[in-house]
């Protein structure tokens, strides 16, 4: 996977899942995401430069297969984030179709963050739980859209300078302090779900979306992630957990510091999953 998975630590050791790195690139220098860089530095460096993000470059990509290989794999599951927001789909996806040795198939999530990384997490489940090859694919493409990723941003400064703005109103005045909340459509591009007026009134919107989307289904995980905005992600994490008792889970983490390059401080997010 990804880095943009967002994907937390702990899972990611405790399913063995290989992870490769954005790129956040800055006038003087190249920082590898979640490995020499933090989301904290990041927000501190705002005021004197924005940086601008790249995926993983192919040399980085086929180190990460080839250990794949030499540990003795024989196919590899890549989960990446949306095509529509980023090219690591599609250089994991030729670079994939040139290997000889071994199967690759890469996942579109048409998601991002935490939204992304439910869909790893699934991968890793029904792969523990050893799906065979094939079914594991079918399972995964069918169960995407099963997935909804839901953020607000503080400001849509962030997103208009990285050029991620998709479908979302660039004309939401901060004067009427209209919180929008974003998500991603079928193609994996962002667009506006709601707006509130005001981060309270926000919060109980995603709790609302997310009742909405779970429905009457009985087996589902939440995940909340926040850059720069713990008070009102604990708010919403509470409020989850007092209104879902029955989620299989409700994941808890910091989005990765690429994904900061792009949305600014005061980043409120998070992912629903529906199994079944």
């Amino acid at each position: 996977m990804d880095s943009g998975t967002d994907v937390p630590q702990d899972v990611i050791d405790t399913y063995g899942i290989y992870m490769v790195p954005l790129q956040i690139i800055y006038k003087n220098r190249t920082y590898t995401d979640k490995i020499d860089i933090t989301p904290e530095e990041v927000y501190q460096r705002f005021s004197e430069e924005i940086p601008s993000t790249s995926l993983p470059d192919g040399q980085t990509i086929q180190k990460t297969i080839d250990q794949i290989k030499a540990d003795g794999f024989e196919k590899v599951l890549i989960v990446t984030i949306s095509s529509g927001l980023s090219g690591t789909y599609n250089v994991m996806r030729l670079l994939g179709e040139a290997e000889s040795e071994i199967d690759v198939y890469v996942l579109d999530t048409k998601s991002i963050g935490i939204g992304a990384g439910l869909q790893a997490i699934r991968a890793a489940e029904l792969i523990a739980a050893d799906t065979a090859w094939q079914p594991l694919i079918a399972q995964l493409e069918k169960e995407t859209k099963q997935n909804k990723v839901l953020f607000n941003v503080a400001t849509l400064e962030y997103l208009q300078k990285g050029g991620r703005i998709g479908l979302v109103s660039s004309l939401i005045g901060t004067a009427l302090k209209l919180n929008p909340t974003i998500s991603c459509n079928e193609d994996g591009v962002y667009y506006t779900v709601a707006k509130s007026r005001g981060r309270k009134r926000s919060i109980d919107k995603l709790v609302e979306i997310v009742e909405e989307f779970v429905g009457n289904h009985q087996d589902f995980r939440l995940a909340v992630a926040q850059g720069d905005a713990m008070p009102e992600a604990l708010e919403l994490k509470a409020k989850l957990e007092a209104k879902f008792p029955n989620a299989k889970e409700i994941l808890f983490g910091t989005i990765s510091p690429a994904l900061v390059v792009h949305t600014g401080p005061g980043l409120l997010g998070m992912g629903i999953q529906v199994i079944r």
